[in-house]
């Protein structure tokens, strides 16, 4: 059985995937994973292809969601992510990395925020 924070995690993801597609990204995979590590969600707004980390909370007690994406982090997402353009042949896109930060509180609809290009 998953703990509920992973649990969680999963549910933000879904729900930022969602809110994705009903932006106008073509989402081209989720949980991808290589020897450098997980990217959260590949998608396409238009010929730019996009990183989306999820960041999902249940409140904002610790602060925001978007906040918990440090330095480490941001490293290796962005070594994950070139490491998939060069395996995939995808060097022709420009690419960024964006934030997606999901609050799902107990009781209440959830709150989503994209940030773009936010690292």
């Amino acid at each position: 059985m998953k703990t509920p924070h992973l649990l969680r995690g999963r549910k933000g993801e879904r729900i930022a995937c969602r809110y994705l597609m009903r932006h106008g990204f073509d989402i081209l995979a989720r949980r991808y994973r290589n020897s450098n590590g997980e990217l959260d969600i590949i998608a396409f707004e238009n010929e730019t292809l996009a990183f989306v980390e999820v960041k999902t909370r249940s409140s904002r007690k610790f602060g925001e969601p978007w906040e918990f994406v440090d330095w480490y982090k941001q490293h290796r997402i962005r070594r994950t992510a070139e490491k998939f353009i060069v395996d995939q042949d995808m060097n022709r896109y420009t690419y960024r990395f964006d934030i997606v930060s999901v609050i799902i509180p107990a009781g209440s609809k959830e709150e989503v925020r994209l940030f773009r290009n936010a690292f």
